[in-house]
């Protein structure tokens, strides 16, 4: 009997005790929310679930796709960045840039060498020769009025061997010069300018106007046995008589 009374007893007490355990339990369970909620507001924030989001802005696609960009807009919302992009260029391309490029440096050298040119024109004539007096031109194409205007030259323009205008003339250059004023082209070199025109047979039959010229000399004729022409380095233009500017044989024509 004591044994069966004490074996009773415990599982009494066992019992006893596994129903205080629950409702301890429950009881805590009960009044937890509760104890949270007006307790301690660091410890929700602690177990509470973080989460996080972020959005991003679409991007138009481009409407041409073949159209080469020149630039382009990034803004991702960051801050907006503009890219430049270097436009490539064609073959084509190339070749016409080199080509101008060549062009101008071509006529830049032509420019350069002609002034140069001029340059060396200006130094060859004596600084006397430039022209600094008036001239009438001719009035109309007669004997008279190309030898109106040949003399306003005499002692006046000097003897250049080469020249051809008032700076500076040969003699033949100052004749050619002087029928060129009336419209009348003629050869460069005195010995062609002897075979111009018609032919005079003897200076008795010379009249003034015609030209007097050989293979080394030009002039043209004022009458009297004189001529008007680009006599020498020392003389310049002068009047002088047939005998003195033609030493040998020379030639009339007349083109007048």
């Amino acid at each position: 009997m004591c044994y069966l009374h004490v074996l009773m007893m415990n599982r009494t007490k066992s019992l006893t005790a596994a129903v205080a355990i629950v409702a301890t339990s429950m009881m805590l369970t009960a009044f937890a929310p509760s104890a949270t909620a007006a307790g301690d507001d660091s410890a929700a924030s602690s177990s509470a679930t973080v989460s996080s989001s972020r959005s991003f802005k679409a991007v138009q696609p481009k409407s041409d796709l073949l159209k080469e960009s020149t630039s382009t807009t990034n803004d991702g919302g960051w801050g907006t960045q503009t890219l430049d992009v270097p436009q490539t260029k064609s073959q084509a391309e190339k070749d016409a840039e080199a080509a101008r490029a060549a062009a101008e440096a071509a006529a830049a050298q032509a420019a350069q060498a002609a002034a140069a040119s001029r340059s060396t024109d200006r130094e060859s004539l004596p600084a006397s020769g430039t022209q600094s007096f008036a001239v009438a031109p001719p009035n109309g194409a007669s004997a008279a009025s190309v030898l109106s205007f040949a003399n306003q030259f005499v002692g006046k323009v000097p003897y250049v061997y080469g020249g051809s205008t008032t700076a500076g003339w040969d003699c033949s250059g100052f004749v050619q010069y002087v029928f060129a004023s009336v419209g009348i082209s003629l050869p460069r070199a005195s010995g062609a300018q002897a075979t111009v025109g018609t032919a005079v047979p003897d200076l008795s039959q010379a009249m003034p106007g015609d030209i007097i010229a050989n293979g080394g000399h030009a002039g043209i004729y004022i009458g009297n046995g004189m001529v008007v022409n680009a006599l020498n380095p020392s003389q310049g233009t002068a009047v002088s008589s047939v005998g003195v500017s033609f030493s040998g044989g020379y030639s009339i024509r007349r083109v007048l």
